[in-house]
């Protein structure tokens, strides 16, 4: 598509980080590709105000659906992109989920659905947008982990998650190394307790949120904008000298 001179396909954008993330991206000769898997009139009411806010700021924006625990939605979210802007050039995994089956109900399924959902369709996505990422000359892939993957508690505890986001890391670095002599970078957050949208269910109660922020070395949760504000550097150009990271945005959580 002309006058567009930078893509990005984001997704879980209904919401939370991806949602700040593609507020912050959003502006004039700028597309964003919004993909969620949610199809309740909740989800898409959330998605219909991030595209509000983003076409607001003059971006070009598209919409994406489909359930990435499946395989080939992920192929088909790279391709509606490419379809219809010509190109694309950052790709950022958000979307995720939090089981908190405890071992021993955890069955085989529970995490075969955690591990499609994160490093599965991650692994999807990179492989569909590979040769548009290598030809846009500053390809960036960011993933979106957890805390979870490196602090181990009773209360916190979600082993398919911890798992999948685990393995989602370890993808993160064999892609980096892979990919670099091509020119694209692959690097993951790993935020902290992060406050959900208002009007959010997470999966803490809200005495467990005081907590959580408590137990965070700087006294506070993460806001949204803060994890996409990394984000977005990862994304840029001044920071395409790093790949294969890890960034911690915890305020302290995973320092003991």
């Amino acid at each position: 598509m002309d006058g567009i001179a930078r893509v990005t396909l984001i997704t879980g954008a209904a919401s939370g980080i991806g949602a700040a993330l593609a507020r912050r991206l959003a502006a004039p000769r700028v597309g964003i590709v919004l993909h969620s898997g949610g199809s309740t009139a909740e989800s898409r009411s959330r998605l219909d105000g991030v595209i509000a806010a983003c076409r607001e700021l003059g971006a070009q924006c598209l919409i994406t659906h489909g359930n990435l625990m499946e395989a080939g939605h992920g192929e088909l979210a790279v391709r509606a992109a490419i379809d219809h802007f010509g190109r694309l050039d950052q790709l950022v995994h958000c979307a995720g989920h939090v089981d908190k089956t405890p071992i021993g109900e955890l069955t085989r399924g529970g995490l075969d659905r955690s591990i499609a959902l994160m490093p599965g369709a991650l692994l999807e996505l990179a492989t569909a947008a590979l040769p548009a990422l290598a030809s846009s000359g500053a390809g960036r892939i960011v993933a979106v982990s957890s805390f979870i993957a490196h602090k181990f508690e009773p209360r916190t505890l979600a082993p398919a998650s911890a798992i999948a986001k685990a393995a989602m890391e370890t993808l993160v670095r064999c892609l980096a190394l892979s990919l670099a002599n091509q020119d694209i970078t692959v690097n993951a957050v790993v935020p902290g307790f992060t406050r959900k949208d208002a009007g959010k269910a997470g999966t803490l109660s809200a005495q467990g949120w005081i907590e959580a922020a408590a137990r965070t070395p700087t006294g506070r949760l993460n806001e949204t904008e803060e994890v996409a504000a990394a984000i977005q550097f990862l994304l840029s150009a001044e920071a395409r000298q790093i790949t294969g990271a890890l960034l911690p945005i915890d305020g302290g959580l995973t320092l003991g």
